[in-house]
Parts: structure tokens; sequence; C-alpha cells
């Protein structure tokens, strides 16, 4: 099928049914789409944004070969049936090997290499991993120190595959690549093999030379894998508190990926390119610019090693799309944001076919000016990890509704129901109406890994079917298409009034200086929440925060959405994958409201601390300098809606806890 253009196509597709021949695995599946031109280009990597026509190049046969010795690798170190190998590694070519190399082995864990020591330590405890595959120590990089230091805190480990950076400089450099690497261990740990610095339990391997004398013509392992089997743990949410551990199968990954493929259609499979800039920890990245195209017989070129945030990618991103002839990316709204301010120019991009935005709703003027400045036309889309990746997309043959996130995938249910307040179904939605999204199918998650995260995950609507609670609001329009309306955590409300953040969000995106705009709740004692926005202006702009208040004024039609405050930022907390981490601007606003209201009621010089779960929900943690605060203290932080804790700071030890959060330490803005 060329792909889809509509509703009737979809419905086409699922009459159907899915086929009956689908691969058990995400292995069999790669197998597959390396079966159909064993030569053709799989995987290109360039090291450096400025040496991208440097990159090396591995064929199908060559793809096929290094995930094969790379799951052998595990099976053998292991000696388990199922072997749990996590990875902690920015964007190589390595962690595409370890990712399929270690679901064909057993199961594979995805950790975020940009969170803190302690937090990646956890995580891996929480998943039980035997086996850890990260960078080597290297000139320049931080990631080998950050793990080294917390390896004695985690439990399950028996295996340490190192891989080296210095392997994937260009030939002529390489040999010098390895003496500073080698002078790089000696410096941090003066042992070039890294013995003193690893745990005595702890066996490690380089990664590069351990592949070497592993088999690439079949998988080692005795077991047969099914479409049952668990292949894969992604963390999801926030990165305040610890993230929740998604479980999913191999059967939800090859479904995904046979779905996205049925809906793109020729436009993802043999003589296309795709280029990823997403990180490899996060699902987009791994389906979309991954197993979706190694299924089809595509060319996934892989940037440098931070992706989008590496140096020099935006500024040479239409450069890298005209010498690999890209035809399609994928990326969030951020980035789309930043290309605005990069002319294309001489550079010849017609290849681009067009590029695939999710993660956040794009806003409606940065999808306009974007198409309108580069010709390109954007396919919004929605997916999370607990739905494997991709649920809806807008149509590549087909309207493109700025604004809506598409159409649902074939074989993937997903609709909009109301439900009470106690979070029970009542009812299907009606065309246009705003109701919480579900999603059920073959591309659904097992659950978390923690069985506390499952409470309430999963809701009864009377069918028989497993329906996933997603925690999304939206509608879906008279033509099948789904509109996302907010997360129903970032709803903002006041005194019991609904605020859409879009209804702030978009009108401050047509300002001529703005170049994001995010809105979140201020916590309120009486109104409950006050809408506040935040702002990062466009390089060599310039606006007040009362110019934006004026503009808002005249777009803005609900008086209720109109922000308390405005604030210009120098720039705005990103995740990992450049979505805009409102539960960090959210704390932010909660430190003040809280610090503000201590003020107010003469509590001077107290210590805020203010920490969110995986969930996003809120603990307060305050401070006081003298016990004669603490019924005023205690009155006023039951007026918000958060846990608490008080505790007394004695006059010694005053000076060491008011440095523990010199952003806190500062009297309220308002104040």
């Amino acid at each position: 099928m060329k792909g889809i253009a509509n509703r009737n196509d979809v419905l086409a597709l699922e009459a159907q049914g899915l086929p009956v021949d689908l691969p058990a695995s995400t292995y069999e599946m790669i197998c597959r789409g390396a079966a159909i031109n064993p030569s053709a280009p799989a995987l290109s990597f360039f090291r450096t944004a400025a040496g991208y026509r440097e990159a090396e190049c591995w064929t199908y046969s060559d793809l096929l070969h290094e995930i094969t010795r790379t799951s052998n690798l595990f099976t053998r170190l292991s000696g388990r049936k199922d072997p749990k190998v996590a990875y902690v590694l920015p964007n190589l070519p390595e962690a595409h090997f370890v990712i399929w190399g270690a679901q064909a082995a057993g199961v594979v864990c995805a950790i975020n290499p940009l969170l803190e020591g302690e937090a990646i330590a956890e995580l891996i405890n929480a998943s039980g991993a035997d086996i850890l595959v990260t960078l080597a120590p290297f000139p320049g990089t931080g990631l080998w120190q950050k793990v080294q230091a917390v390896l004695h805190k985690i439990e399950s480990l028996q295996h340490l595959v190192l891989v080296n950076l210095a392997d994937r400089v260009p030939v002529p450099q390489r040999f010098k690549a390895r003496d500073l690497q080698r002078a790089e261990c000696l410096k941090l740990h003066g042992d070039d093999t890294l013995r003193r610095a690893v745990p005595e339990h702890i066996q490690i391997h380089d990664f590069g030379a351990a592949i070497t004398r592993e088999s690439v013509t079949a998988l080692d392992r005795g077991r047969h894998l099914s479409a049952d089997d668990i292949s894969s743990c992604f963390c999801t949410g926030g990165t305040t508190g610890l993230p929740k551990i998604a479980v999913r199968r191999h059967g939800n990954e090859v479904a995904n990926a046979w779905s996205a493929g049925q809906f793109f259609g020729t436009s993802i499979g043999p003589g296309k390119t795709l280029f990823c800039g997403l990180p490899l920890f996060h699902v987009n990245a791994v389906m979309a610019t991954g197993l979706l195209p190694f299924a089809r017989g595509a060319h996934v070129v892989l940037g440098p090693l931070d992706g989008y945030r590496g140096d020099g990618v935006v500024k040479r991103f239409w450069e890298i799309v005209a010498h690999f002839r890209i035809n399609f990316f994928s990326a969030v709204p951020t980035l789309y944001a930043s290309l605005l301010d990069v002319p294309v120019g001489a550079h010849d991009v017609s290849s681009l076919e067009y590029g695939l935005c999710g993660a956040a709703p794009m806003p409606v003027e940065v999808f306009r000016a974007f198409q309108e400045r580069t010709g390109i036309r954007i396919l919004e889309g929605y997916g999370l990890t607990e739905g494997t990746c991709v649920s809806s997309v807008n149509p590549p043959f087909g309207e493109r509704k700025p604004g809506s996130i598409g159409l649902g995938l074939p074989g993937q249910a997903m609709k909009a129901v109301v439900v009470d307040e106690g979070g029970r179904y009542v009812r299907d939605c009606v065309t246009d109406e705003v109701g919480l999204f579900v999603i059920s199918g073959p591309n659904v998650f097992v659950g978390y890994a923690r069985a506390e995260h499952n409470k309430g995950l999963w809701l009864e609507l009377g069918d028989g079917r497993h329906w996933f609670s997603t925690g999304d609001l939206g509608r879906c329009d008279a033509d099948g298409y789904f509109w996302l309306t907010g997360r129903k955590k970032d709803l903002i409300i006041r005194g019991g009034h609904n605020i859409d953040p879009a209804a702030i969000e978009e009108p401050l995106h047509r300002h001529h200086a703005v170049l994001l705009a995010a809105a979140v709740g201020r916590p309120d004692a009486h109104a409950g929440e006050l809408p506040v926005a935040y702002v990062q202006l466009k390089p060599g702009a310039t606006a007040t925060g009362a110019d934006l208040a004026g503009f808002l004024q005249r777009e803005v039609g609900e008086r209720a959405a109109l922000p308390k405050h405005i604030r210009i930022v120098d720039a705005m907390p990103l995740t990992g994958v450049g979505k805009i981490l409102k539960t960090e601007l959210k704390r932010r606003e909660t430190v003040d409201a809280v610090r503000l209201a201590l003020f107010e009621a003469g509590i001077h010089r107290a210590s805020v601390m203010v920490d969110a779960d995986g969930r996003g929900e809120m603990s307060i943690c305050v401070e006081l300098p003298a016990p004669a605060y603490e019924t005023a203290a205690t009155y006023v932080l039951g007026r918000f809606p958060f846990e608490f804790e008080i505790s007394i700071t004695a006059p010694r030890e005053r000076h060491e806890s008011s440095t523990r959060d010199q952003t806190i330490s500062k009297e309220p803005d308002d104040a």
C-alpha cells in the first residue's frame, strides 16, 4: 500500500486484520528488513556536525552481523536465559547494536545519560540489569566519571561493557585517539585497564574487542523468542523524582512498527533516508528512526553524540539534509522553532518529504511559519512510551490539519472518553467533545515495573478490552482526526475554571520576539492556581514582560487565562528530547508561592524545597530558623494542596542549610 490518506484507508486495513505472519521478535523483523537488499545502506554515523562528510556506513548485512554478535556476547557473559542489559550511551552506532542485540538475547533497559549518577544507579537497580554498557573514559566526556562513581551501588551488576569513542574516530586519527583514551584512564585512575576503578565482583569488557570473538551468522541462544516475551524497559516521565519504568513485549514493538509502516507506506522503505537526531534512550528515536526503517529496508543517518543538541547540528542541519538526501526526520516543537532561524539558503533540500513532530503539541504559529519559510511539510503525531511509540499521525498522503495529531494508526484503538471524578469510565465522547484519551491494542505495554505505579492505569469500558488511560485530554473530529488539548495534570485550574495552557502559549508564539513559551499554574491559596507564562526570546530579539502582557491583552479573549506574571528566561528547561520541562517551571512557581506566603505571615529566612515524584506530584519541605514559627508555618502550608514536612534548623546549622539551594534562598519574587 502506498500509505494512508484518510480514515477510510485506516478502516480498510483494519478490516483485513493484523497479518498472521508478523515477525515474532524485533530481531526477526530486522532480519526481514535486511533481506530486502543486504548490500543497501542501513546505518550511517558522523561524530561531529562539522565532520558529516566523513560518515561511516554499515550495510544491512553489516548491521545484522553487528546486532547478532552483540547478542551473542550478552548471552555468553550473562549465562542467564534472559540477560538484562542496561545501556547508558549517547547517540552512537553501538547503541543500536546494543538495543537490538540485547532484545535478541533477553531484555534491554534504556537509561538517560543526562541523569545524575545516583538516579542512574537507582534505575539500573530497579531494572535488575546484570550487564551495563556505557562509555569508557575519553577526553572531553564526563559520562564515565558519573557512572563509575555509583557502580558500587548497583547490586545486580556483574559485567561492565565499555564502548571506546576512539573506535569511532576516522582512521587517520584513530591511533592518536586511542593514545588519548589510555592517557585519560591513567589521569583519572592511574590504571589504563580501569581494574582498580571498578568493584571487584564486576568484570570489565571492551565492547569493540569482545564482539569480534562472537559469531555473526546466527544467535547462540537456545530459547526461541515469541511475541509475548519481554523485550525492553524504557523510563517515562520527568526528571524530578524517579521516572516510571515501562515494560514492553516483542509483540508490542513489532505491532507498532508494522502499523506505522502501513501508515507511511512508500515514504519509508528501500531508497529512503531518515535522519535521527533525537536521543537513543527515547522511544521516538529507537522506533520511528530505528526499528521502523530497519524493518522496511530504509537508510538511517545517525547524527553526532548529542543528536540535535550537538554543537553545530542545528546550524548545519540543511547542509546535512542536502548531503545525505534526507527524506524524513523526527523532532520536537523546540527544534522546529530553532530551525526557523536557520535559512535554507542555497542548499538543495528537495529530497525532504516531511518532518514528523511529536512529544508535545506544536504551536500553530511555529507550524505555519516553518512550512511557509521552508516549504517542508510537517506531520504532527502523538505517541507515548506506554503505547510503544506512535499512536496517531497526520496522513502523509492526505489532508494535514495544523494543530491536529492526526488519524489513529491501523490496528490500534484510540478514543476520547468521559470519566467521573473518581476516574471511572462514564461513556465515549461524541464528535468534538473533549475527554480523556485511552488506547488499546497490541502496541500497549505490559505495565510499569513497580506495582504501585500501576494503580488506576487501566480503564474498564465494558467491552472486554484492555484500555490504557493516557492522562491526556483531547477530542476527535468528524473526519477521525484527533486533537490534543493538553495533559490532564497540565490544566490550570483557577477558581474551579479550567484553563488550557495552549490558550496562553499559542498567542505568545505569534509574537515576533518569542522563540518558546510555556504556561503553568502557580499555586494560590485563594484561587487554587493562577496562570504564569515563561518565555524565551529569539536570539537578538528584545521584549519586556510588560510588552508581552499588553500583547496578550489584545490576543486572549478569556480574561481568566491572562497570566498573573510573564517571566522572561535565558533558556527554557528542557528534557533530554527537547520537550519543555513544565514540571520544573511549576516547581519554581511553587517554591516562590510558598516562600511568599511564609514571608507575608512574618516567617522570614525559611528554607523551602519542593520536589516532584515521577507522576509530577509536588511535596514541600520547609526548614524554619526557630521553633516559634512552627504553628504559623503549619497554618500557611495547610492552605496549599501538597504534602509537607517542617523541620527546625538550629542556629549553628543555618549557614549549611541555607546554601543547599541558592535559587530558593533569596526572598520571594513578589515580596
